[in-house]
């Protein structure tokens, strides 16, 4: 397209080869001499920027013993109470983030790793898990509620049954029977593994 409009500029200016091909007076001309292409900018002062001494200051402020703990807005917002305004509450998070203070400030109480109880089954009849779920009966409206004991070593079903409604009673039956169809010792645990 250049080829040709530099072909038809020659024969009949650049007026009319413009008008011809459908491009504007300004294209052309903004395309004959582009604009320098910009680097980057430099990093600018800010006239009303705090200086080292005042971030410091800013800085004592939010770290001394009556803000110790709050966050900068609420600090900010109490300085403002009392009269007195040192920089935006931006800025305070600004200062505390470059000095690698910008976490949680409340003093908070530091718990232990916890670990979930690993049950192992060496054999059979060591460790039973259970679970309830909900089958479709003959008609909508209608479910059974299956309960299922499994053995985790032998993937062995020690028990099972299907009632019209769940009920904790129920599955505490159920339970109880497998044990003692299996001759065990009843060692419970919570669903976490922990013994209760």
């Amino acid at each position: 397209m250049d080829e040709a409009f530099t072909a038809v500029e020659h024969q009949l200016g650049t007026t009319a080869a413009c008008r011809l091909t459908g491009r504007s007076r300004a294209t052309h001309y903004r395309r004959l001499k582009p604009p320098p292409p910009r680097g980057p900018r430099s990093p600018q002062a800010q006239p009303s920027a705090l200086t080292a001494e005042g971030r410091d200051a800013v800085l004592a402020l939010m770290n001394s013993p009556e803000y110790a703990e709050l966050p900068p807005a609420q600090i900010w917002a109490r300085e403002l109470d009392t009269g007195r305004y040192h920089c935006s509450v931006s800025t305070m998070y600004r200062i505390l983030r470059e000095r690698g203070q910008s976490g949680e400030r409340r003093r908070q109480a530091a718990h232990p790793a916890k670990t979930v109880p690993e049950l192992v089954a060496d054999g059979p009849s060591l460790v039973f898990t259970w679970d309830t779920t909900k089958a479709a009966g003959p008609s909508k409206g209608i479910w059974y509620h299956a309960y299922v004991i499994i053995d985790i070593f032998s993937r062995y079903i020690v028990g099972h049954t299907v009632e019209l409604a769940e009920s904790a009673e129920r599955a505490e039956e159920l339970i109880r029977e497998a044990i003692a169809r299996n001759g065990i010792v009843p060692r419970p645990c919570t669903p976490t593994g922990a013994p209760r």
